[in-house]
């Protein structure tokens, strides 16, 4: 074989790999959209009318916070065991230890969430990492029964839900539909959002025992949508339905291009492509979902998120800070205002990391810090669970 015919059957043999390549470095810088949202953010290190009160502390990792219909509440830490506060008190009792429950850097026991028939059947959903057998970093889905001051695991709902170290996801929440909504993390493998056949960087849909929804948008397929980074927090406008959720944006690594920062507020679409990796921001591409927000100067990761008064509160890790967007509900929740509660300039808080924001039965918010995670520094008696009592209308 002479020199010519070595070198044609050399680049026959590479050009696949030559392509490969490229489209990977293609992939790897995304498309840069515009912010969406055309206001500036409003820093309260103190919010007039407000009243911040410490409600419990010495928690560790404190990942979902819920109150039962009696009034208790429910913490599930990271570390993989639950607390429960009974109603009237404010000291944590153990509830709950989670069999087989890993926790490494993100993972660990993540999300809680209660049946919308509790108090008939009693069923507490939880989300949590763990190793099978071949000693591969998994994340399930359980069904306990609440027994009073305990619980029982009752079923395995959903297993085999990719996991990772970091960019695991975890967050689960019942929609008004009463399906069981699932958020998971891209693994650190950006390019698997884009693939509606794996389960990770996705929103996934299941029924309440574990079975597809026979509308889910990809045939028997639990994959709500897809395009997300990192999911952290699901709310629904209970005035219209509207759901949305909070992701983290890319980090800076090798990995994701030189993109950093663009953390998400997304109106979800069923069946829609959010853009990770390929868009970030609002590029209003026909063939991506526009977030209705992004962060691009600091990193603001947003995690836990409920509506109250109208407005989507948002808690944000590091960006120190209770986030409330305020939307224009008559131009599809355009954002008005944004505002940064407790939190005096970017990634500086008075009270550091917060990772979930829940109303209370009382009518308050309950609001938990993320500073015994190791990426805080630590305020005495971390973590905490903080009350806000509105004094007057927002």
């Amino acid at each position: 074989m002479n020199a010519k015919h070595t070198i044609s059957l050399l680049l026959l043999i590479m050009s696949p790999l030559w392509s490969i390549a490229q489209d990977n470095v293609q992939k790897a810088q995304p498309i840069l959209g515009e912010v969406p949202q055309k206001t500036s953010d409003v820093f309260l290190p103190e919010v007039p009318g407000v009243k911040v009160e410490v409600w419990v502390d010495s928690l560790t990792i404190p990942w979902t916070l819920r109150f039962m219909p009696n009034g208790d509440a429910l913490v599930a830490q990271r570390p993989g065991n639950i607390v429960r506060i009974p109603s009237g008190k404010q000291e944590q009792e153990h509830y709950f230890d989670v069999p087989d429950a890993v926790h490494e850097v993100d993972a660990g026991l993540m999300g809680l969430a209660l049946h919308p028939d509790f108090e008939n059947n009693n069923w507490i959903y939880i989300m949590h990492a763990y190793r099978n057998q071949e000693d591969q970093l998994l994340s399930r889905v359980l069904r306990l029964e609440n027994q009073g001051n305990t619980a029982r695991v009752d079923k395995v709902i959903m297993d085999n839900i990719p996991a990772y170290a970091i960019h695991l996801g975890g967050r689960i929440a019942f929609g008004p539909d009463e399906n069981l909504y699932i958020g998971t993390g891209d693994m650190s493998q950006p390019f698997l959002a884009q693939d509606i056949n794996h389960l990770a960087s996705k929103i996934l849909r299941i029924t309440d025992e574990g079975e597809i929804p026979a509308d889910n948008p990809f045939g028997n397929s639990p994959v709500y949508s897809y395009g997300h980074r990192v999911v952290q927090g699901f709310a629904w406008d209970p005035d219209t339905g509207a759901f949305f959720n909070s992701e983290h944006g890319p980090s800076g690594a090798e990995v994701e291009g030189s993109v950093r920062y663009r953390d998400e507020i997304n109106k979800v679409e069923k069946g829609g492509n959010h853009g990770w990796p390929v868009v970030v921001g609002a590029p209003g591409m026909s063939s991506y979902v526009d977030p209705l927000a992004i962060w691009n100067q600091a990193a603001v990761p947003p995690a836990g998120m409920t509506f109250y008064k109208g407005d989507l509160f948002v808690a944000s890790l590091g960006g120190q800070a209770l986030v409330r967007l305020v939307f224009d509900k008559e131009k599809d929740y355009e954002v008005k205002r944004i505002e940064r509660w407790f939190s005096y300039a970017p990634s500086k808080g008075i009270y550091g990391r917060f990772r979930d924001v829940t109303v209370g039965p009382d009518g308050n918010l309950y609001l938990t810090t993320s500073n015994t995670d190791g990426r805080a520094a630590l305020k005495i008696h971390d973590d905490k669970i903080l009350k806000l009592t509105f004094e007057q209308a927002q």
